[in-house]
């Protein structure tokens, strides 16, 4: 698994992304930065750019104006692939696993491609963190339930060996028993020097585990803090936090 090298450059930014669909402005003259190791959250309503950020990122949205950075060099016109290569890799909304696949072939794509000798001990650390992955590797991933496919869509991020790792929703349609599990899954892989740009509704439990946290406001960033700031933030805690339905 990746290991933190220097904290003090950003591994992964925007500046001054603008995006569209069409003639439709998604994200407004957006700024973020991840360092290494770190975790942090997006926050935000309904259309308000999360997925957009996190494809943008990615290579799978390409920037109308402003520049995606890795490790210091701009990526704009570079594919997915090669951002993959460069360490970033993401666990998309729903899981989206190959459900006709087995668990281990899912798992084996996820390194599709790496050319180190890392990959079969890498396989064997997604086995000791997910147990019951281990016992269904030759089942057919989608007739896991909602957890375990959660657990196997982890793994397979992680087998590409990220130094940041992109995460879209990760508790969405899990039962509430396997919410609090899931987010000390991600704190586990944090503490482990997996940097982690998280983009999760569930804003209580995200900003419990995050280092710092941005809210994106019809394609803006409107807050940009300390997690424990912003869950001091008495605007956020109307928004997102439960506190304007007292």
């Amino acid at each position: 698994m990746s290991e933190v090298v220097d904290s003090s450059t950003p591994l992964l930014e925007f500046r001054g992304i603008n995006t569209h669909y069409g003639a439709v402005h998604i994200l407004k003259e957006v700024d973020l930065a991840i360092y290494p190791g770190e975790l942090v959250c997006l926050l935000g309503g309904n259309a308000s750019g999360k997925s957009t950020t996190l494809k943008t990122l990615l290579g799978m949205v390409t920037p109308t104006t402003g520049e995606v950075v890795l490790d210091g060099e701009v990526v704009n016109d570079k594919p997915t692939s090669y951002r993959v290569e460069r360490g970033v890799t993401m666990v998309p909304e729903n899981r989206r696993l190959f459900k006709r696949l087995t668990v281990k072939e899912n798992l084996e794509l996820g390194a599709y491609l790496r050319n180190d000798d890392g990959v079969e001990s890498d396989l064997e650390r997604i086995y000791e963190m997910f147990p019951r992955v281990k016992e269904r590797l030759n089942q057919k991933s989608g007739t896991l339930s909602g957890g375990e496919q959660q657990m196997v869509a982890v793994g397979r991020a992680l087998m590409a060996n990220p130094r940041v790792l992109l995460m879209d929703e990760p508790s969405m349609g899990l039962a509430p028993a396997l919410v609090q599990t899931n987010f000390e899954l991600i704190q586990q892989i944090h503490e482990e020097g997996v940097a982690i740009f998280m983009v999760e509704q569930n804003a209580n439990m995200a900003l419990s585990i995050a280092d710092r946290g941005w809210v994106l406001q019809s394609g803006r960033v409107v807050l940009d803090d300390t997690a424990e700031a912003l869950l001091a933030n008495p605007e956020l805690r109307a928004s997102y936090l439960g506190d304007g339905n007292r």
